[in-house]
């Protein structure tokens, strides 16, 4: 752990003196500490930042079974307790992949995808720790709340635009994609559905502007005079921060992007119910100057379990995938015809995989020893299945990816150093991933 490391400590004196001495070294480890450029190779020093410019994760909660996704296996059946996957594979536009038989919409077009199939971390029976883990790259920590991959990419690159959020939650808020010590600025706003849009940002029709401006002005002298009288860091600081930003999106600009009916009929069709709406609306709010996305497809959609298929549930986990599939190819081709889809790196992530055993209901427990993840678009180099697991896709043979290696991943895809060092209360220095490793090969 960073706190307890005494490397870290060592290594900050080290910085202190070479500091007061002047040393161009010192700069250097600011922005890659000393212990990730020791273990790296000259190959991965040299991965050149990426060039996405948004990012849209698809967050697949309860744990989504790879093997009956994104890396099947020899078909298995409940019924007799004989493991495998529950679906027959199909072949791909990229050679020598398959992919489930509910995934043809992204068969199709898989040469704009790659397949991580060899994620992997150690917490398995605990959702919530395993989401946190997931969406931050680290364990928990007693001592410190770390930022979400959203928050940090909300961070440093901020807003694209200034009638727009940086970092947009479409589903419930959660803890585990907050903002951390990073606070309320890097904070997401976020929807439960499409139809509702930003309603709470909306003034009441009774208001005129000339009213409302009357309003922002004596608030504006009420906040000025309370934040003198506030010590540093204070909680209340943070709830302005919030004001500031609510006051922001007020504006008519960003409600328009919620008017999913100014697109084509057919369109909106074939990215189907309520998850393709969110994926939609997603690609919206990507042209209004949104930075990070997360659509939530954990809800109880179609099949009534969301991915958590224990039992009864694996009996539609069909029609999810098959929701998935629809929405997900949709979302490519649409970010393809608008020019977008080299811009906007696609996350395809859930918490943890499924075993290839069948519990005594029929359904699956949970698995993290090894499990998938897929990218699309970004700019990265595409058409790729990364990792090899066994025949029961159970134990990692090549080319394992750990949580911290796949937010480095994702940060310099967006053109953010994985290494570089944030500060949480009491310049307590945070490097963006726990010496996380991005994968080189989506890269070269």
């Amino acid at each position: 752990m960073l706190e307890t490391s005494g490397f870290d400590y060592q290594r900050r004196q080290f910085l202190a003196r070479s500091a007061a001495a002047g040393s161009g070294l010192a700069a250097l480890s600011l922005a890659r500490p000393l212990q990730a450029l020791a273990d790296e190779t000259p190959a991965e020093q040299a991965i050149p930042r990426g060039k996405a410019e948004h990012c849209i994760m698809i967050w697949l909660g309860g744990g989504a079974c790879h093997i009956d996704t994104w890396d099947p296996k020899r078909m298995g059946d409940p019924k007799m307790k004989k493991a495998g996957s529950y679906y027959a594979a199909i072949d791909t536009a990229v050679e020598g992949t398959q992919v489930c038989e509910h995934l043809p919409r992204c068969a199709k077009i898989l040469d704009r995808f790659n397949i991580l199939r060899t994620v992997h971390h150690d917490v398995i029976d605990e959702h919530a720790a395993a989401t946190n883990q997931e969406n931050t790259g680290r364990p928990t920590s007693g001592t410190i709340v770390y930022p979400s991959v959203g928050s940090i990419v909300a961070h440093k690159r901020g807003a694209a635009s200034e009638v727009a959020p940086a970092y947009v939650l479409i589903g419930y808020p959660n803890l585990t994609r907050g903002p951390g010590f990073l606070g309320a600025k890097a904070g997401y706003i976020y929807l439960t559905d499409t139809k509702s849009g930003p309603a709470g940002f909306a003034r009441a029709p009774e208001i005129t502007a000339a009213r409302q401006a009357r309003r922002e002005n004596l608030l504006s002298r009420v906040r000025t005079a309370y934040r003198e009288k506030l010590p540093e860091g204070a909680v209340a600081a943070e709830y302005d921060t919030t004001i500031s930003e609510a006051l922001r999106l007020s504006g008519p600009e960003f409600s328009r992007v919620f008017q999913l009916d100014d697109e084509p009929a057919d369109l909106r069709e074939s990215y189907g119910g309520e998850f393709g709406q969110r994926c939609l609306l997603s690609r919206r709010l990507l042209q209004s100057g949104v930075r990070f996305i997360e659509v939530s497809h954990n809800l109880n959609f179609v099949n009534g379990t969301g991915w958590d298929t224990h039992n009864d549930g694996q009996l539609k986990q069909h029609v999810l995938i098959q929701e998935l599939d629809n929405a997900l190819a949709s979302l490519v081709l649409d970010l393809e015809k608008h020019k977008m889809l080299d811009k906007t790196l696609i996350v395809v992530a859930s918490e943890f995989g499924r075993p290839a055993q069948f519990d005594g209901g029929g359904g699956r427990g949970h698995y993290s020893k090894a499990f998938s993840v897929v990218l699309a678009g970004g700019g990265l180099n595409n058409g790729k299945t990364i990792g090899v697991t066994d025949e029961l896709g159970m134990q990692i043979e090549e080319e394992p990816i750990a949580l911290p290696d796949l937010a480095a991943t994702i940060h310099i895809a967006m053109g953010i150093d994985p290494h570089e060092e944030l500060y949480a209360p009491g310049d307590r220095p945070v490097p963006i991933t726990d010496n996380g490793r991005p994968v080189a090969a989506l890269f070269s």
